[in-house]
């Protein structure tokens, strides 16, 4: 009689999976390679059980696949797995890995995305890519055209003077760049306006959606990232603190300490990055501003910019930030000046 499967450990690829059966005594049932199709099928015969998996790309599509089934999914972040691994780095031992790492009592598991979530992180990524891409434009035509003696400033503001640049006969520019030129500024200007229509659309979700309103009042905070907190975080209720919500952006300092002596250096870099950039260029528009004032209402602010370098006074402004957000989020409450 075959032992009954606790825990299915799969490993994810776009058309091989590498599937590692568990049963109730942690003994490995068996550890096969399935088709995308087989695995299906799988799902869908297997009586409910756990199905472990990284959290990395196509794995929420699986959690909801295997949630849709009846199974209990456990998703684990990719740097708690690495541990597990044997000696022997292949899809065999992957798999085992993370059946080990999905069986530990105290291991934190990634919650799966619906996918109105997983469409809300399309649409930012979406705009965030083309912001690149106009950014790269930019830069192309500002080094193309320095080599004939135009500079500009940077940033798009400046690109009226490259523009003027191109159309006035009396500059010594060949006709090829001139050409090249105006190719270059009809694709920004195609980018630029998807770029502004995509914009728009996060603003107007902004305005409809009771919590981003409440989060677009805390200062540094915009459309652009209410919307990337809405669609990259998980629910904020399942973090015990503000603390924890900002470690898990990142923004705690990494600890390095043993023997009793506790060593913190620079901020730790884990979990959302997307988040984490937005909140620290938000943070520093506000010290900006602070410092263009000269001062600030805010009394532990101004004593901050005034004693610490301002990317050091960004990233501890945008850990209170992530504070904010999540005192916000969990407790319903509108933003309050301090």
């Amino acid at each position: 009689m075959t032992a009954p499967i606790s825990m299915l450990a799969i490993d994810l690829a776009k058309g091989s999976f590498q599937v590692c059966a568990i049963g109730a005594d942690g003994a490995v049932l068996y550890n096969r390679v399935l088709s995308r199709s087989r695995l299906m099928t799988l799902l869908a015969e297997q009586p409910a059980c756990v199905v472990a998996m990284e959290a990395c790309a196509t794995s929420h599509y699986w959690g909801r696949v295997a949630l849709s089934q009846g199974h209990e999914v456990r998703m684990v972040p990719a740097a708690y797995v690495k541990p597990f691994v044997k000696r022997q780095k292949n899809d065999k031992a992957d798999a085992e890995a993370i059946a080990e790492a999905a069986s530990r009592p105290t291991m934190r598991f990634v919650a799966v995305k619906s996918a109105e979530t997983q469409a809300r992180a399309v649409a930012f990524r979406t705009h965030q890519c083309l912001v690149r891409q106009r950014t790269q434009l930019i830069n192309a035509l500002r080094g193309h055209l320095a080599e004939f003696g135009l500079v500009a400033p940077k940033g798009p503001a400046s690109l009226k003077v490259l523009e003027n640049a191109l159309v006035d006969e009396t500059s010594v520019l060949p006709a090829a760049v001139r050409k090249m030129g105006t190719i270059y500024l009809e694709q920004i200007e195609r980018l630029t306006d998807i770029i502004e229509r995509l914009a728009g659309e996060l603003e107007a979700a902004s305005k409809t959606d009771v919590q981003l309103r409440r989060l677009c009042t805390i200062p540094g905070i915009g459309p652009v990232t209410a919307g990337a907190v809405a669609a990259f975080a998980p629910d904020l209720d399942t973090f015990d603190s503000g603390r924890n919500f900002a470690a898990w952006l990142g923004l705690v300092p990494r600890q390095r300490s043993t023997g009793g002596k506790t060593r913190l250096g620079s901020v730790s870099k884990m979990g959302q990055t997307d988040i984490r950039r937005l909140l620290i260029v938000g943070a520093m528009s506000v010290i900006r501003w602070v410092i263009r004032k000269g001062g600030s209402t805010n009394r532990w602010l101004a004593a901050l910019v005034a004693r610490k370098p301002k990317m050091v006074a960004a990233v501890a402004l945008a850990n209170k930030m992530a504070r904010m957000i999540w005192a916000m989020s969990t407790r319903q409450e509108n933003y309050r000046m301090a």
